[in-house]
């Protein structure tokens, strides 16, 4: 990349897997939600997991899972089918309410990283495929909210990734040129998202996804969120 350091003005996270540790954080909840849905039926609940590529014995989500990059609404669609009498939209809103409530598990200490990245004179977002309420209680709730200027989910107008409306409406709306902001991800549909739009696309390895998922995509590949502050030194 032929850009400086000093060319970067703001960074745009994806939530999940990157800010928060996404096994740690939504494993038991998601094996929580597959039991209350199965209703007591065993046969039921491996369908559901099977179906959200979701190891329910470990708690943990494979590669590829639509519970991972996919929306609350995606998912709802996707279950809907095995849970007779049970209509989507009813999913959506137990699984989107349950969801705001889980209690959340950061991959670094949040304030003291992002701060860091502030007290640089960076512009900081958020731009997740879970709702924009969901995402304000999740950062809320561990003090972080407030060091954003610009939080949006898959509910707040811009769509959802892999289409880059989130990361068009980060520039939009701190003024900021494409070429001068990054995406910061655990997933493809980050990349692409972040691509789509012009930024600088960063991955990190706090997801499912492996070094080799990301790198053909990437600008770059980081352990997590606190080796951001270096590779901008070493820009």
């Amino acid at each position: 990349m032929s850009m400086r350091h000093g060319d970067i003005r703001g960074i745009v996270f994806d939530k999940d897997g990157v800010l928060f540790d996404l096994q740690r954080t939504w494993g038991p909840w998601l094996a929580a939600m597959i039991q209350a849905l199965a209703d007591g039926s065993h046969d039921r609940a491996l369908r559901l997991a099977d179906l959200l590529d979701f190891d329910l014995t470990t708690q943990r989500f494979q590669p590829g899972s639509l519970a991972i990059a996919g929306t609350t609404r995606e998912v709802a669609n996707a279950i809907a089918p095995v849970l007779p009498g049970r209509e989507a939209e009813e999913i959506w809103q137990f699984l989107d309410g349950e969801g705001a409530r889980v209690t959340v598990r950061e991959t670094v200490p949040l304030r003291q990283t992002l701060g860091a990245l502030r007290d640089r004179g960076l512009t900081l977002g958020v731009a997740t495929n879970d709702t924009e309420v969901g995402a304000r209680a999740h950062l809320r709730s561990v003090g972080a909210e407030g060091i954003f200027d610009f939080i949006a989910g898959c509910d707040s107008g811009f769509g959802a990734k892999p289409d880059p409306g989130m990361c068009l409406a980060f520039a939009q709306t701190t003024g900021i040129a494409p070429e001068a902001l990054v995406m910061v991800g655990d997933s493809t549909h980050d990349i692409h998202a972040g691509r789509a739009a012009g930024f600088t696309c960063v991955a990190v390895l706090t997801g499912v996804a492996t070094a080799d998922d990301l790198a053909p995509s990437a600008d770059a590949v980081l352990p997590d969120i606190a080796a951001l502050g270096a590779w901008l030194d070493g820009r």
